[in-house]
């Protein structure tokens, strides 16, 4: 499968998502009056409000980020579980990519999908702030190698994709999230030549709406993308230092050990 025909299905399946969390449920509350009878979720949602037992989802960006991810990246193994020969493996909190999508229906091979959360500007047309895109002084600055939270090398993924979910704050109500809109593009057409964050490295996206939904970054060909950020001047921690020397050995390691062939007999416990 190619990248264009994955985001196509991706495009297909995330029309069917409906964010449908209408809060967090608080157990006990004095307020409360039992039983509660309801014929339907809403009129559920409406007695657990006056109940008290609704309090509202976080507003903070990222802790309402995460939510949203959540709910996204469990939607999308349900559907990917659903395809005869599908496969799909879920990334932590912390790592690339949120989903690992591989099998034969999908090509083979394997594709690394990530979900990004933004804010709508009040102005409706952009952004409030740069989605990320990569890390890149890490496993995108150093494609090949096995950095730690990424199951593969960045270069062995067949494509990759992200799924960005734009939405507006509704500070009013406890679900906080109105006029959700999923847009799956590949991560290079709707990159900037901007850093999202000012004190970590970063990789921005564009932040005008209509350029993240028709794919109209800042790079006219992915070549151009990764000769840029490839060579952006990014820090490097003594962290990240260790890390890359730590890939660094194992990959030599692994190569020496391809070279040497199964046969030879320093593999072999006890011989040699």
């Amino acid at each position: 499968m190619t990248a264009g025909t994955l985001m196509t299905w991706l495009a297909d399946t995330v029309h069917g998502y409906r964010f449908d969390l209408g809060g967090v449920f608080r157990r006990v509350s004095e307020a409360s009056a039992w039983p509660v009878v309801a014929n339907s979720p809403e009129e559920l949602e409406q007695h657990l409000a006056l109940g008290g037992h609704l309090l509202p989802l976080p507003k903070e960006p990222a802790a309402l980020a995460n939510v949203l991810e959540v709910s996204i990246v469990d939607f999308l193994v349900a559907q990917v579980e659903r395809t005869p020969g599908g496969v799909v493996a879920r990334g932590t909190e912390r790592s690339y990519p949120d989903l690992e999508i591989s099998g034969p229906p999908f090509g083979g091979g394997f594709h690394a999908v990530d979900v990004k959360c933004a804010r709508r500007a009040a102005n409706g047309r952009s952004t409030q702030s740069r989605i990320t895109l990569y890390t890149g002084n890490t496993y995108f600055r150093h494609p090949d190698l096995h950095w730690p939270g990424v199951p593969r090398p960045f270069n062995e993924y067949a494509s990759h994709l992200d799924i960005i979910a734009v939405y507006t704050l509704n500070d009013r109500l406890p679900h906080r999230v109105d006029n959700l809109e999923l847009i799956v593009q590949e991560p290079w057409r709707i990159a900037s030549r901007s850093r999202s964050s000012m004190t970590r490295e970063y990789i921005g996206a564009v932040t005008d709406l209509d350029a993240l939904r028709h794919g109209r970054g800042e790079f006219d060909t992915p070549e151009a993308f990764y000769r840029y950020w490839r060579a952006f001047h990014f820090k490097i921690s003594e962290q990240v230092q260790r890390q890359y020397q730590k890939a660094l050995q194992e990959a030599h390691t692994e190569l020496a050990r391809y070279r040497r062939g199964p046969a030879d007999s320093s593999d072999v416990p006890g011989v040699g």
